[in-house]
């Protein structure tokens, strides 16, 4: 059995595992959204010059 000491450091290693992977995939799509955005306004742009 692993001790309790190695075994909490393991679960906070983990824990800071998953957390950061989440930050990243939130930070993600918060840059795939104002892009997104940034997409519709230019088209939204484009649509109206046509008219």
């Amino acid at each position: 059995m692993i001790p309790y000491a190695i075994s909490i450091k393991y679960m906070i290693g983990g824990y800071a595992v998953i957390f950061s992977i989440l930050a990243i995939y939130l930070v993600s799509f918060f840059v795939r959204f104002r892009s997104l955005q940034r997409d519709l306004e230019t088209l939204q742009e484009l649509e109206s010059e046509d008219k």
